[in-house]
């Protein structure tokens, strides 16, 4: 599999406990490391290092106060356990954590468009990852900006074309956004592989609308 990888680097402003609810975390509201990486006419993706600062304070919050589980899915002829654990707020504004409908309102701020849907996985360690897909039900638009913020450890993240073939990589750190925009979920697909060295818990906090979430 032919891969290209790519990198950036960033900062973000001192915290605003008040809209943070406390925690000491700073997303930089300039995207000012945004690297913007056309697939095609109709779709990028926008990899933004460094975004979020405090990224440590943060998992561990979620780690310990959502509602994690795993999950389970048909598979052509079987349920098989995702290899992961999911948690989700459908609802950002009614999450009972303020740093979460800051972190919303900063990425609405940049993009133009509400995001008030939450979708969390937990990788637990390198056995853990998911294979090549595209957001649901955001791929039945014909458009859509779908952000997917990283905690914890370093993990590459994958994108090709929908019909198959070589691969871009990304290099995710905590703290590291991966924006995925345009016509990105109809056709390209990603995903975020099992490796063999080892690596520690990776959360992603993954972002949609009122339409994605339909």
């Amino acid at each position: 599999m032919g891969e290209q990888t790519l990198f950036s680097a960033g900062d973000a402003e001192e915290p605003d406990l008040e809209r943070t609810g406390g925690l000491r975390v700073s997303a930089d509201p300039t995207f000012s490391t945004a690297l913007r990486i056309q697939l095609d006419a109709t779709s990028w993706v926008d990899y933004v290092q460094g975004w979020l600062a405090g990224d440590d304070e943060l998992m561990s919050l979620l780690m310990r106060e959502a509602d994690w589980e795993r999950r389970s899915r048909w598979m052509y002829t079987r349920t098989v356990e995702e290899p992961r654990l999911t948690a989700e707020f459908p609802v950002i504004a009614d999450a009972p954590h303020p740093v979460l409908g800051y972190l919303a309102e900063t990425l609405a701020a940049h993009y133009e468009r509400p995001y008030t849907r939450l979708w969390m996985n937990w990788y637990r360690d390198h056995d853990d990852g998911t294979g090549w897909h595209a957001d649901r039900p955001a791929n039945k638009l014909a458009e859509a900006i779908i952000p997917v913020l990283s905690l914890g450890a370093t993990r590459r993240f994958l994108i090709r074309p929908e019909s198959g073939g070589p691969s871009r990589s990304l290099v995710v750190h905590g703290g590291d956004l991966v924006v995925m925009g345009g016509r990105c979920q109809k056709d390209y697909q990603h995903m975020v592989p099992k490796q063999k060295q080892q690596a520690g818990a990776r959360l992603s906090l993954n972002f949609s609308g009122p339409i994605e979430a339909a």
